[in-house]
């Protein structure tokens, strides 16, 4: 069970995939927080509802943080990297993915305050020729 606990069925509004799947859908386009995510699907809810109900609308960045707040993170990863290799089959586990990281060094004008240093990771299925994020 992806859950830590049970929610009764009468408290539910939304659907628990289509929760997962705006939220992965809008990290993976640079999205990281849950306020964040609702602002996003908002902005795409014409494009999320092409390929789900959402029947009662976007959930709030509340409803967001509680499910991931209930999810199991070992049992999400596990269905998450079974999702990917569906929509990438050739992504099996013996598949290699090179993982590229980069930082900037903080730079400032004389006087000012240094920007915050910033990070890049990014991981490319060679064998495919696909960025994956």
């Amino acid at each position: 069970m992806i859950y830590r606990e049970m929610i009764s069925k009468r408290h539910t509004r939304h659907d628990l995939s289509e929760v997962l799947t705006v939220a992965v859908c809008a990290v993976l386009s640079g999205v990281d927080d849950f306020v964040d995510i609702k602002r996003w699907a908002e902005a795409k809810i014409d494009w999320l509802r092409g390929f789900m109900k959402l029947e009662h609308g976007i959930p709030s960045h509340d409803t967001i943080g509680r499910v991931f707040g209930l999810v199991e993170p070992d049992e999400f990863e596990t269905a998450f990297r079974r999702w990917v290799g569906m929509v990438v089959p050739a992504l099996a586990e013996d598949t290699v993915v090179a993982i590229d990281g980069k930082s900037s060094r903080r730079t400032a004008s004389k006087g000012k305050t240094p920007a915050p240093l910033l990070q890049m990771v990014s991981a490319f299925a060679a064998g495919m020729g696909v960025v994956l994020g």
